[in-house]
């Protein structure tokens, strides 16, 4: 599918950070920026980071998946979704977008960020998944059971004035054991995976230019940005 803006709309900015982000700062920033494409002031961006090792609570988040919160600093967000992981080897893409350029549809631009990821995945021979029950992407693990899956990205959106941020997250090689200090989104009877995990050494710099490749083609163009 795509979500492509009116003709005649500037690219989106394609950003890198070089630095881990701490998550406070990533939300205040998303937050400024977003307010700045409503008003006009400031064009679309995707902003790619990769976070230090911790948890969120969405806005459907339960207590009791948080299983260790000792571990890692938990930050309580406005995002949708419920109990998630970031940590180095996870590329994170906040995505401030004006969905009046677009479509003011949430479910149609949620079905479109998992469109994105999917196409990511199948540039490295990955079938990923939506699940109408389980917002996300999944992977069939046969390997594991008869109807084991994991999830490989997650997404979790908020709108303001018709622009969103937050964004979606891919598990390149992150510790899958940290997953285990929560109930990743509420799931508890399937697992998580990387592309490392299945078997395939990329870096991220190929993951990053496999992600701006498929996000033109279901978004529109971009230019970088630093």
């Amino acid at each position: 599918m795509s979500f492509l803006p009116a003709a005649g709309s500037e690219p989106v900015e394609w950003l890198i950070a070089e630095e881990p982000v701490g998550y406070e700062a990533a939300v205040a920033e998303m937050e400024a920026r977003a307010a700045l494409i409503a008003d006009g002031a400031a064009r679309e961006r995707v902003w790619l980071v990769e976070h230090p090792a911790l948890y969120t609570a969405g806005t459907s988040a339960k207590d009791a998946d948080l299983l260790t919160p000792e571990r890692f600093p938990v930050h309580r967000t406005g995002r949708g979704g419920q109990f998630t992981y970031h940590g180095p080897g996870q590329r994170v893409a906040y995505v401030m977008l004006d969905l009046k350029r677009r479509e003011p549809d949430l479910r149609r631009f949620v079905s479109a960020l998992e469109a994105w990821l999917i196409g990511t995945l199948a540039a490295f021979n990955i079938r990923g998944e939506r699940r109408e029950e389980r917002v996300g992407v999944w992977v069939r693990r046969p390997e594991k059971g008869a109807n084991a899956e994991d999830k490989i990205a997650a997404l979790g959106i908020r709108v303001r004035r018709w622009v969103s941020f937050h964004g979606i997250a891919l598990n390149v090689e992150p510790d899958l054991g940290h997953f285990d200090g929560i109930v990743p989104c509420g799931v508890s009877d399937q697992g998580v995976t990387s592309l490392v995990d299945l078997g395939l050494p990329v870096t991220m710099p190929e993951v990053d230019s496999a992600l701006r490749a498929e996000f033109e083609r279901v978004f529109g163009p971009t230019v970088a940005v630093s």
